[in-house]
This record gives C-alpha cells, sequence and structure tokens, in this order.
C-alpha cells in the first residue's frame, strides 16, 4: 500500500511538471490604471516562474479588451475586469464558451462614497450620516463662494459624474447650500483630500476605492439611511436620463478576472490560481499607497507585494509553485 502511495504522488508531481511545462505562451492584459497593472504583474510573475508560463503583458483597457478576448481569443488573461461595464457582451461570452470568470479580483467588490475625513468624523460622530453633514455644513468652506459649503464631485467626463450628480440632487445636498465642484481631473480631486488632510481641515465629496488616496488618507463613507436600491442605481442613478433619482448607497462595483476559455482548458492548474487570487479593497488601498509613496511600477509593486506578502498569496497557490516563486523573488 506505501509503494502504491509513493507511486501515486510521484505520478502526481511529474503531471504538474509536464502540466507547467506545456503551459506555454500566456498574455495577460495591463490595464491602464495601477490596482490593474499590480496584479497583472503579480499573475506575470507568478505563472512564469510558479507554472512555467511564457507569461507576457499586453497593453488593455476594459472594453477594448473584453471585445479582444471575445472576439480574437486573446489576451488569455483581464486580470481585474469591471465586468458591469460590458456586462451582456461578457455573459454572451461565457454562454458561448469564448471566455470563463475566473473569480472575483476584489472579494468585496469596486467601492463608490460619499467621504469625510476620519479625523472630522472623532470631532463629529454625527457626520457619517448625511443628516448630520447637512446639520454641519457650514464646516465646508467654498474655496470661492463664502455664501456657498463646498461638495466635490467626479471629474466631468467620468461616467461617476453623472452617478454623483444625481445623488447630490437626490439628497437634497443644493438645499442645504451646497455647491457641486468640479475638481477639473481626477488629480484636481485627489490633490483637494490631500490639502485637506495636511492641513486638517473639513472635506466633503466623491471618491473610489481601490485608491492609493484611501489607502494614504483614512476617510469614513457616510451613510445616507437608504441601504442600497440596486435596481434604482441602475435604471436611473447611473443614467444621464434620470429626472428624478431616488437616494440610495452605491453598490459594490462587481470586479472579475476574466480568461479566455482556451487557456482555462488548457492550462487548468493556472486558471485555478486566477480563479483563487482575490484582494479586499483595504488590502489594495494600502498597496497602491505603497506604489504611489515610492514611485513604484506594477513590476516593482508585484515584487514587493510577493516578498512583503506571502500571507495573502501562498494561500492562492500549492506549495510546490509558492517555493518556485520564493526562489525567483531570491
Amino acid at each position: 500500500m506505501r509503494k502504491l502511495i509513493a507511486a501515486s504522488a510521484m505520478l502526481l508531481a511529474v503531471t504538474q511538471v509536464q502540466a507547467a511545462d506545456e503551459c506555454g505562451k500566456v498574455t495577460i492584459a495591463d490595464m491602464n490604471w495601477s490596482s490593474a497593472t499590480l496584479i497583472a504583474n503579480v499573475d506575470r510573475f507568478i505563472l512564469e516562474h510558479g507554472y512555467g508560463c511564457e507569461a507576457e503583458l499586453v497593453p488593455g483597457d476594459t472594453m477594448p479588451t473584453g471585445t479582444s478576448m471575445i472576439e480574437k481569443g486573446e489576451p488569455d488573461i483581464a486580470p481585474e475586469m469591471w465586468s458591469n461595464a460590458m456586462r451582456e457582451a461578457l455573459d454572451k461570452g461565457v454562454a458561448e464558451k469564448r471566455l470563463r470568470f475566473a473569480g472575483n479580483s476584489l472579494s468585496d467588490g469596486g467601492e463608490e462614497g460619499f467621504w469625510i475625513p476620519e479625523y472630522l468624523v472623532k470631532e463629529y460622530p454625527e457626520l457619517a450620516t448625511i443628516e448630520g453633514v447637512k446639520k454641519h455644513a457650514a464646516l465646508f468652506k467654498h474655496p470661492e463662494d463664502h455664501s456657498k459649503y463646498a461638495f466635490y464631485g467626479c471629474p466631468a467626463g467620468w461616467n461617476c459624474q453623472i452617478s454623483a450628480g444625481n445623488l447630490f440632487k437626490a439628497l437634497n445636498l443644493e438645499d442645504a447650500g451646497f455647491d457641486l465642484i468640479d475638481p477639473g481631473s481626477g488629480a484636481g480631486l485627489s490633490g483637494s483630500i490631500a490639502k485637506a488632510f495636511a492641513r486638517e481641515e473639513p472635506w466633503f465629496g466623491y471618491y473610489w476605492a481601490p485608491t492609493a488616496v484611501l489607502g494614504k488618507y483614512k476617510m469614513v463613507k457616510v451613510d445616507f439611511g437608504s441601504g442600497v436600491d440596486k435596481d434604482e442605481y441602475i435604471n436611473c442613478t447611473s443614467s444621464n436620463e434620470c429626472e428624478n433619482p431616488k437616494v440610495t448607497m452605491y453598490p459594490p462595483s462587481l470586479v472579475q478576472t476574466v480568461t479566455t476559455e482556451e487557456f482555462a482548458t488548457r492550462v487548468p492548474a493556472a486558471y485555478e490560481y486566477a480563479s483563487k487570487r482575490s484582494l479586499t479593497n483595504n488590502q489594495l488601498n494600502t498597496l497602491l499607497a505603497w506604489m504611489e509613496d515610492n514611485q513604484a511600477d506594477g513590476e516593482v509593486a508585484a515584487e514587493y507585494f510577493l516578498t512583503e506578502h506571502e500571507e495573502l498569496w501562498m494561500p492562492w497557490v500549492s506549495a510546490d509553485v509558492a517555493a518556485k516563486v520564493k526562489q525567483a523573488l531570491q
């Protein structure tokens, strides 16, 4: 019996080595935002050194990457796909056995909301609610018009401008004296937060995660007291045609790892890794803050993550693969 078990174990080991050798070329979409490029580089390193793949990063973005995977079967992996942006097309691709949803890149989903600095909520606990914000509206001084109060919205032209504007209207913030400020750009919005924190001044506005900003600056998401009405959000809040928006918290955005069916079938061990690879917003926020503070690109950040956070990534892979990755890092 012992000989039989030993032989079976040896056969399994040989099979795993053969599977790694047969991995071949794997293309990974390197999306043009920090969290996505970090995850893509983590995937490249683990697939190359742990599974023997010839892993290559290719430039990507949500719509063109999803379309290319469906129509051309490449790239093999989209590590951070905000899938609601092209839900119907992706679902059709899965139904036609062109794609597979491997798992959730973000275990708690992408996060949006209206935020207040934590230091301010410690001083005024009521500010954790929208009614408390309205009650203390005078705290949020407008940078240009002292007769109004400041709410920093999403930059013009971004999708979140629509939802933030509709919720500003639904919450009757204008009646409370607030002005919806267009920060002009993502840098302008994050800069307004950095400036407020440097001076420990009040700040109220829209932001999202995972981001370096919410990793560096401790913020509290304001509770609207409404819960999440997903249908309202999809059908009205996020629509430019929404005339009478109602109050709802932002639902979590589904952020998934998508692979081609061919990759999942050809390299099942690597696909299993992709299905297990997942992080929380807080974990990614912290990593993105490190990236920004150290001016690190995705490759450097991936090696930092793999070296300093073994407790996060080792459960995604077998002991044998983990040993190979750790050896490559040395």
